[in-house]
């Protein structure tokens, strides 16, 4: 993957060798399978922890909780998502807002404003989409119905934000889970009464240490992770089978679907509760699917077939081995994984799943990162600092404020519940809740996407949404003891989150009703009545066509502006990359006399934003190739798309941008070049030298020629950016839940978000406008 574009390299748009694909399946290990692979740690223990079933002589509890736990984890993991959720991938990414973002190009039901038609014809657009269904298929009905009705396309829009808010809860439950549950082996080498003084305070330590390093990154030590995780299920499945050749061989018996029956049967009602803990054998399933972009599916295939699946087997086959012939006493340990670890084994063992915890939580810590940018690039979540925490691996980010919010929250579950049992309970409701929102959606890429029978996506969700519902119901039933904790959690974000999309979309509503048309703009004559400044005017603007207010405001105010104006409009488009050749729409407003000019900047929703100096010098080598392209005279609803100084043609305009204190250098560097020098105001120490390099015969007209020399001389003169700050408040007569979700919610998201200086891609060291308006809503 190339971190500089964005979009997978050429070397990976090729089918990989069997080389590079088992080494992809083995580093998978490490991101994909830690949460996964740790779950052996509590799934008994929770299990067993609850007075709902007691682990009898005659065994059938314990055989028909590893009669679940085999097929839930033949079902789920297996079936559901290596066999089916896996081919729904979005130009190889996956997780909730794949699925949404698929169904938002074949259906149109996109919550993204400023939508073109230009948009559809991007390379990753088309990608994966079949053509239209036909006229008299269900699928058609159903389009249709979900692009004329609001209501469907909203509850669309909750039904991923609440899948997201899960996750998020899950990155906050699931690093309490895992060290706790690694840590709690040590309760086997000291008295009872002091495992709360030990356990407790060690576990506390783990989870802050974990949050505190995350702002380096793993890309330095991220080669461990693949080994230890490795390490860790190879030593599971050794374990598991000793104990199954030394305690119990016939246990592999237990698999047969009779010894569920037998088991709810026997214990009935204590049973059906008992799934909640059952359940937790299959946590990590989705990241699976979450974290395809960084993988292959044939990589992942192989992972989870030949090395996890496995593994986790021989471990619970294992555990239930030894289980079969101890029966706890009341003066023993509870029943968990620790128990069937030999005693000289149990230092080092506690030692690698420490480690292996700790993988499996910086892999759930990454992905909240990594949906948390989704969110905010789709306008689902207020504006956070992202920061990319590696040049060279694709998708490694850390976001400062969200971090330490997950690790209070983190602390504050650990310490408010003080055990796994309760911890489980939490965990188990948001992971059950995720997997039901896919299953949800799969239904509708099937028919949508796929455009495969209504039948078959009924089949789908009927299927695994009532295991998955059975499951569900059971992790309800302990509400009160620790399930509402991720409940409460995803309501504080789904409000946040749906406020926050709300309100965008209600002020670009009132910027597309109060813009102005360009024959306004143009109406004063080529000299627009105005006196023009030398340089180069960036305005910031949502819309992709018309005059936004906030510049007549500016210009009524102080009727000046420069030279050269831009109206320049960051946006995104539902689909993860969008290639360097594709992300620049340039166009006129007027004709070349009035150096006026739109750009359209399009990024993907796993796109990140280029470096200001290098975003500056792409933004005006588009706009140069655009002036060179011939597209003189177009209209400002013609936009001609320009590829960046990234993109490879072999007859263009390059800009070259370098940052010395030695002018000597810098003339020898590109002596013999038909170039211009542009210098931009700063110290003499480091200036920043933007050239444009014209081919020897250029072939272009005498306009051209001084349309772009003229564009290189506002550049001299500096770039200034014009930009709007608004304030929106609900129009008198609104209703209180619109007052209270605009004047307040609304408000106070946008004055404690990252939106205040610079919007993404701006120049620091360039000087800013800033005009404010009031927007009633």
């Amino acid at each position: 993957m190339d971190l500089e574009s964005g979009v997978p390299s050429e070397k990976n748009t090729k089918k990989d060798s069997w080389k590079t694909v088992l080494m992809m399946a083995y580093q998978s290990l490490g991101v994909v399978y830690g949460e996964l692979g740790t779950s052996p740690l509590y799934v008994y223990r929770n299990t067993f922890a609850e007075e709902d079933i007691d682990h009898t002589q005659s065994n059938d509890e314990i055989y028909g909780v590893l009669s679940f736990v085999f097929w839930t984890l033949t079902i789920v993991p297996l079936l559901k998502y290596i066999f089916i959720v896996l081919k729904a991938d979005d130009n190889g990414e996956g997780g909730t807002f794949a699925l949404y973002s698929l169904l938002c190009r074949h259906a149109r039901v996109s919550s993204l404003p400023n939508t073109q038609l230009a948009d559809s014809e991007l390379t990753e657009y088309k990608m994966n989409v079949l053509g239209p269904p036909s006229l008299e298929s269900f699928g058609f009905k159903l389009k249709s119905a979900l692009e004329k009705r609001r209501v469907l396309q909203k509850f669309l829009l909750v039904l991923a934000l609440i899948g997201t808010c899960m996750v998020i809860g899950d990155g906050i439950l699931t690093p309490a889970i895992s060290v706790l549950s690694a840590v709690s082996g040590l309760e086997h080498t000291m008295a009872k009464e002091h495992h709360q003084y030990i356990v407790l305070p060690i576990a506390c330590i783990v989870l802050i240490c974990l949050f505190a390093l995350q702002h380096y990154g793993t890309h330095r030590i991220g080669f461990l992770f693949a080994p230890i995780v490795t390490v860790w299920l190879l030593c599971i499945s050794a374990i598991g089978l000793y104990n199954i050749i030394h305690w119990n061989p016939g246990v592999y018996r237990a698999i047969s679907p009779r010894y569920m029956l037998q088991f709810l049967k026997k214990t009935q009602k204590g049973g059906w509760m008992s799934l909640g803990g059952i359940m937790l054998c299959i946590t990590g399933s989705e990241a699976m699917f979450a974290d395809l972009g960084h993988f292959s599916q044939l990589s992942i295939k192989i992972a989870f077939t030949l090395m996890v699946y496995p593994s986790l087997l021989l471990a619970y086959m294992g555990q239930a081995a030894y289980l079969s012939q101890h029966h706890p006493s009341p003066n023993d340990h509870l029943i968990g994984f620790y128990v069937s670890v030999p005693d000289k084994l149990r230092w080092p063992v506690l030692i690698i799943a420490v480690l292996a915890a700790v993988v499996g939580s910086q892999a759930i810590i990454t992905g909240t990162f990594s949906i948390i940018k989704q969110c905010s690039a789709l306008g689902c979540f207020p504006r956070v600092k992202i920061i990319h925490t590696s040049s060279k691996v694709h998708g490694q980010i850390y976001i400062p404020e969200v971090n330490w919010i997950l690790m209070l929250l983190c602390l504050a579950v650990t310490i408010g519940f003080r055990d796994t049992k309760r911890l489980g309970h939490a965990s188990g409701l948001a992971v059950i809740t995720v997997m039901l929102v896919t299953t949800c959606l799969m239904s509708l890429v099937i028919v949508l996407c796929w455009h495969r029978s209504v039948f078959l996506a009924i089949g789908f969700i009927f299927f695994f949404g009532t295991i998955e519902s059975l499951y569900f119901s059971a992790s309800l039933t302990k509400f009160l003891e620790g399930a509402w904790v991720p409940i409460a959690i995803s309501i504080v974000f789904l409000i946040v989150m749906y406020v926050w999309h709300y309100g965008t979309l209600k002020k670009f509503e009132f910027e597309l009703q109060n813009k102005v048309s360009v024959n306004w703009l143009l109406g004063v004559g080529p000299s627009l009545g105005i006196v023009r400044v030398r340089g180069i005017g960036v305005v910031q603007t949502e819309l992709v066509s018309g005059i936004p207010g906030i510049f007549t405001h500016f210009v009524t105010n102080i009727p000046a502006f420069h030279q050269v104006l831009v109206f320049l409009c960051i946006k995104y488009v539902p689909v993860p990359h969008i290639r360097p050749e594709e992300r620049f729409l340039i166009g006129r407003i007027g004709t070349s006399e009035y150096r006026l000019y739109r750009c359209i900047v399009r990024y993907g929703y796993r796109d990140f934003h280029k470096d200001d100096l290098e975003f500056e010098s792409d933004l005006l080598c588009s706009i140069a190739k655009f002036i060179r392209s011939g597209t003189a005279e177009a209209g400002d609803e013609k936009m001609s798309m320009v590829g960046t100084s990234s993109s490879t043609h072999e007859d263009r305009i390059q800009m070259a941008v370098a940052e010395t204190g030695n002018d000597e250098d810098s003339e020898e560097l590109y002596r013999g070049s038909d170039t211009r020098e542009i210098r931009s105001p700063g110290p003499v120490e480091l200036r920043k030298r933007v050239r444009f390099m014209l081919p020897e015969s250029p072939k272009m007209n005498t306009n051209a020629m001084e349309e772009l020399e003229e564009l290189m001389e506002a550049r001299e003169g500096g770039v200034a950016y014009i930009l709007g700050r608004s304030h929106m408040k609900a129009k008198q007569g609104s209703s209180m839940l619109k007052r209270v979700s605009i004047d307040f919610v609304y408000e106070f998201l946008r004055k404690n978000s990252r939106e205040a200086e610079f919007p993404a891609g701006l120049s620091h060291s360039s000087s800013t406008l800033e005009v404010g308006m009031m927007y009633l809503v």
